[in-house]
């Protein structure tokens, strides 16, 4: 028999709130995250701005030993860890570096790249003739499962610990695969999310494939515009997500906090086929991935409440609300509330599924939908598929029961997910 799958920590790395406390604060009041940065605009970019989250040393030594920061330089691993750590102890369990392997928890923590900057860093001082000087903190950092592996010994986990990578679905995606392993009873309780570093190394490729905005680089607060008429390329961000996922039994037994249930989810790719491609979605492929896992869940598309888009500020936009009418069969006023997260705190990459995963479970616990800047000049292609009241531009307090979150990433890969308030 099949575990429910309940949901009782999170934490969050991102660039309007660090915390539980500041990014509850920061999404219902609509705070943006994004700054403006010098140093790309030294670098030669055209997009000069982003989201990069507030993290001061005092607060990294809180969470990485003088040991471990030794020759530290991986952003994309101290989010990870943050939210990691933080979602663990808001579930209510203690972090010792003396525990007791723990054998019934486990993590599948993703991000996109790791340690880009640790490698440049390490590379530059060499020469190919001197390989073995890249130092032996460079292996850790940049293996894609370093972020899995520092939490794995810091939380003294048994049970699976992996990391996954599927670009802008990876949190999505490790949220799905803990809830499996879950389910089918091979474990309590799975740590899962995603982080993305801060590397001009990641930007600049972006940059360069010209799909980030130049038009805001005096305005910041305002260059992240989903949905908008005047949205002219994404904003990129960073940060990390968590999330403690648990066998309802498991939660009921140690009286934990329940956050929401995971009722169930989809994970797909459309092959890139039938108008797919590398940084395409085939729209066949999206809206079946929605259906699926609507059916997953075992409810029906007209208990949807709320939708946690993947919403870019991209071109793709009024193609993502098409699907949306599409798999739903609901369109106008009938269509749920929709808002993106991306509009506070830019595109975060391999981190943006968990951090927006976040976003949607604190709508579920504490019954609020955040609000979407920035769209107060909503695409006619949008208006001519949806009511304009279903897109808030302010928060709006109401019962949701239902959430139904999605991420659509590189390579033509999708994920989405079915969040419940939680009831006996």
């Amino acid at each position: 028999m099949s575990k429910r799958v309940v949901i009782t920590g999170l934490g969050v790395v991102a660039p309007n709130g660090v915390g539980l406390t500041e990014f509850t604060k920061a999404i219902k009041s609509g705070k943006s995250g994004i700054t403006f940065h010098q140093n790309l605009k030294d670098k030669g970019f055209s997009c000069c701005i982003g989201g990069i989250p507030e993290v001061s040393e005092e607060k990294i030594s809180e969470y990485l030993s003088p040991l471990q920061l030794r020759g530290f330089n991986s952003t994309s691993i101290l989010y990870g860890v943050m939210a990691g750590i933080d979602a663990w102890k808001d579930a209510g369990f203690a972090v010792d570096e003396n525990s007791k392997i723990d054998y019934d928890s486990g993590i599948i923590f993703g991000t996109g790249t790791s340690g880009i900057e640790k490698f440049r860093e390490a590379i530059y001082k060499i020469d190919d003739q001197n390989v073995r000087r890249l130092g032996s903190t460079s292996v850790v950092q940049t293996m894609a499962s370093g972020i899995s592996a520092y939490l794995g010994g810091i939380l003294g986990f048994g049970n699976q610990v992996t990391t996954n990578s599927s670009a802008c679905t990876t949190g999505t995606e490790a949220l799905l695969m803990g809830f499996e392993r879950i389910k089918n009873g091979k474990a309590k309780r799975m740590l899962v999310g995603s982080s993305s570093d801060s590397s001009l190394y990641t930007w600049g490729g972006f940059d360069a494939m010209r799909v980030m905005t130049y038009k805001h680089n005096e305005s910041p607060e305002k260059g992240s515009r989903p949905m908008s008429e005047t949205a002219s390329g994404f904003v990129p961000g960073s940060g990390g997500g968590a999330l403690v996922l648990e066998s309802l039994e498991s939660a009921l037994e140690r009286n934990a906090t329940i956050y929401a249930e995971v009722l169930g989810g989809n994970i797909n790719s459309g092959g890139q086929r039938n108008g797919g491609t590398l940084t395409a979605p085939n729209a066949e492929a999206v809206q079946k991935c929605i259906t699926d896992a609507i059916a997953d869940a075992n409810i029906s598309a007209d208990e949807i409440d709320v939708i946690n888009g993947h919403l870019t500020a991209t071109s793709k936009d009024a193609l993502e609300i098409e699907n949306w009418t599409k798999a739903l069969n609901r369109k106008g006023t009938d269509f749920p509330y929709i808002n993106s997260l991306k509009s506070m705190v830019g595109h975060c990459l391999s981190a943006s599924g968990a951090i927006e995963s976040v976003a949607s479970v604190l709508e579920i616990k504490e019954q609020f939908i955040f609000p979407n800047i920035n769209c107060e000049d909503i695409h006619p292609e949008i208006l001519n598929l949806i009511s304009e009241a279903k897109i808030p531009s302010k928060i709006i307090e109401k019962n949701v029961h239902i959430l139904a979150k999605a991420s659509f990433g590189f390579g033509d890969v999708n994920a989405c997910v079915i969040f419940k308030k939680y009831s006996k």
